[in-house]
This record gives structure tokens, C-alpha cells and sequence, in this order.
């Protein structure tokens, strides 16, 4: 069957006829290339965490690599390079479709105690290189012989240093969510099998954290898990702890007080202004009067580190001259005196 063109395709043709310009197809192309593309949405399956989530989860495991670089290049004595190069919101069986009954993984539990069910965090490692840094530990040169395929099985030893070699990973975790939240994670189990368990609901949502892991003899692929239900309980808690912060605390504003009432502030009372010659100064013996252009009951300005907090009246207090306060400043009138051109 024949293709229909479209309009766009149509009014292409018809320029380029009036312009003898045979190129057509060209045309037409440009005018697909100029169409804005939209991206799809998926309804059936809506995004749990917002861009704003994943990036703050990117940033915390880009933390999260910098320490494991270091504690890797310890541990192995070689250089390891690791990079965050994806964070995506998915569903579990996308992870799980590209396992293998061979694949190992190390299961991890976080520490919150409201969290009503637990979904373990699933970390996974590329065989390949899996291996290539136990022989590395064990004192070898971590260069394997030939190819380690999806369909290479751990022997017991290899599975006991595995599951040393995660515990000694997933220790520094804590430290990169320090930032956000106190958090801790523990080693549960190793999972030989991961086809045969479900770990998660299939269609439950997850966040695939992927991290490349490149040394001098090997390159692999170090994934994260990380179960909806243990981040929204994550983010839920950074909230309260947000909100908790912004409520101001009585103890704390009852100790704040204390420590004000013991303090000393210079209050300097300030009855007017005036101009005065050099030699007028120098001539000036205790007794004289100086002309202010003010009347005696005229306000006296009260300031605090250098700006004006109360007008007031000049008086006597039990045989002492003292000022009586009448008013006191907020912003608004501070901003109200500038603009007028006083000096505060």
C-alpha cells in the first residue's frame, strides 16, 4: 500500500516546485527534523520519585563511589576507577529479567525501625570482575584465563570472600547518606539464585543505581536496587526532620534568652546634630553651651549598634538623667527613614 502524504510532506512538495528545487525528499525531511518530538508517558505505570529525588540519589552515590575508590584501591593495591553513569526509576522484573540463575547476589537491610515491611537493597556485581578482584585480594595478578561467562558458578570459597568482600562495601554506605539522613545498612544474605526467590514485587517500583567499575586487568558493572518502600520511608523521615527543624523550640529559645539577658549592649543617646568651625572646637571650655536649633523637650534618638531601635524624651529617674521611651523601631520604619534621607 501506498504512503499517505501528510500535509507538511504536501506543502514541501508544493515550495519546492515553485522554487525548481528538485531535492524533495530533503525537504520533506527537514520538516520532520523541525516537528518537536515529545517524550511518551507510560500511564499504566506512573513515576514514583520526581527528577529533583533522583538527582539528590545520584549525588549521594557519586559519594558513595569516591570512598569505595579509596577503600578499593586499598584493599586490591591497584588503581579501580568507579563512576556513577546511571540513575533510573524502573520496575523490579527489568532488573530481574537480566539475571541468571548463576548471578550472585549480596541482600542488604537498612536500619530505620518504622519501616513496616522490609525490602532488602540487592547489590550486584559483574562476575567477570567479581572474580578477577578476589584473586586480586588472595595475592594474584587478577588477570583471569579466558572469558567468565553468565554461566560461571561460585565455589564455596569464592562465595565466603564474596560475602566478606560486600560486607567490607556496604560498611561505607552510611557514610555517604550522612549528608541527608543517619542511616544505617546491614548484611543480610547472599542469594545464589536469584530467579527462583522473589526479592521484590515484579511490578513494584525500584531505583537502578549503575555504577561502572574499571581497573588495569578487568571492567565490570557494580548495580544497585534500591526498593520504593525503603526510599519513600527515606524521604518521609528527611521531611519530618525538615519540619521538625523549621518549628521552633521553646527550650531553645527560653536558653537563647538567658544567655541574652547577661549581655551587655552600648546604647548611645543621641540628641541632635549640629556643625561647628575647627576653631569654635578648639575654644571650647567645660561650662560652654552649644546651639543645637532644638527645643529642650525635642526627641532623643536611642541607638544600638549603630542604628536607631527607640525615640525617647529626656528626663530625671531618682536624681539621674535618664530617657523616657515612646517609640520603637521596626524594618519598615528603618526603610522609611533611609528613604527620606535621615540618618538612622
Amino acid at each position: 500500500m501506498s504512503e499517505v502524504l501528510s500535509q507538511s510532506q504536501i506543502d514541501a512538495l508544493l515550495n519546492a516546485a515553485r522554487s525548481g528545487d528538485m531535492d524533495i525528499g530533503a525537504a520533506s525531511e527537514r520538516k520532520k527534523t523541525e516537528e518537536k518530538v515529545y517524550p511518551k508517558y507510560d500511564f499504566y505505570s506512573p513515576k514514583k520519585f520526581t527528577r529533583d529525588r533522583l538527582k539528590m540519589i545520584s549525588v549521594i552515590f557519586e559519594g558513595y563511589v569516591r570512598i569505595l575508590s579509596s577503600r578499593l584501591n586499598t584493599m586490591l593495591h591497584m588503581s579501580c576507577d568507579l563512576a556513577v553513569d546511571s540513575v533510573e526509576e524502573q520496575r523490579y522484573y527489568e532488573f530481574s529479567n537480566a539475571l541468571t540463575e548463576h548471578d550472585v547476589l549480596a541482600l542488604v537491610n537498612d536500619t530505620m525501625e518504622d519501616t513496616v515491611e522490609k525490602e532488602p537493597i540487592l547489590f550486584h556485581i559483574t562476575t567477570g570482575v567479581m572474580i578477577s578482584m578476589l584473586d586480586r585480594q588472595l595475592g594474584g595478578s587478577g588477570k583471569i584465563e579466558g572469558e567468565v561467562g553468565s554461566d560461571y558458578e561460585y565455589t564455596d570459597i569464592e562465595l565466603r570472600l564474596y560475602t566478606d568482600f560486600m560486607m567490607s562495601l556496604i560498611g561505607s554506605l552510611s557514610d555517604a547518606w550522612k549528608s541527608y539522613l543517619d542511616i544505617g545498612f546491614e548484611y543480610n544474605r547472599t542469594e545464589t539464585n536469584p530467579t527462583l526467590v522473589q526479592l521484590i514485587g515484579l511490578d513494584e517500583a525500584v531505583v537502578i543505581v549503575g555504577i561502572t567499575i574499571k581497573t588495569s586487568v578487568s571492567e565490570g558493572r557494580f548495580t544497585i536496587c534500591l526498593p520504593a518502600t525503603m526510599l519513600s520511608d527515606v524521604f518521609s523521615q528527611m521531611n519530618r526532620e525538615t519540619a521538625s527543624m523549621r518549628q521552633p523550640n521553646q527550650h531553645d529559645s527560653d536558653e537563647i534568652m538567658e544567655y541574652l539577658r547577661s549581655s551587655e549592649l552600648e546604647i548611645i543617646a543621641e540628641l541632635q546634630h549640629t556643625t561647628l568651625r575647627m576653631e569654635d572646637i578648639y575654644h571650647l571650655h567645660v561650662g560652654d553651651v552649644i546651639d543645637l536649633d532644638q527645643p529642650k523637650d525635642s526627641k532623643v534618638f536611642l541607638n544600638i549598634g549603630g542604628k536607631r531601635w527607640f525615640d525617647g524624651k529626656m528626663g530625671i529617674f531618682q536624681k539621674n538623667k535618664a530617657v523616657r521611651i515612646e517609640q520603637t523601631y521596626v524594618l519598615s520604619d528603618w526603610e522609611k527613614i533611609q528613604d527620606k534621607g535621615e540618618k538612622p
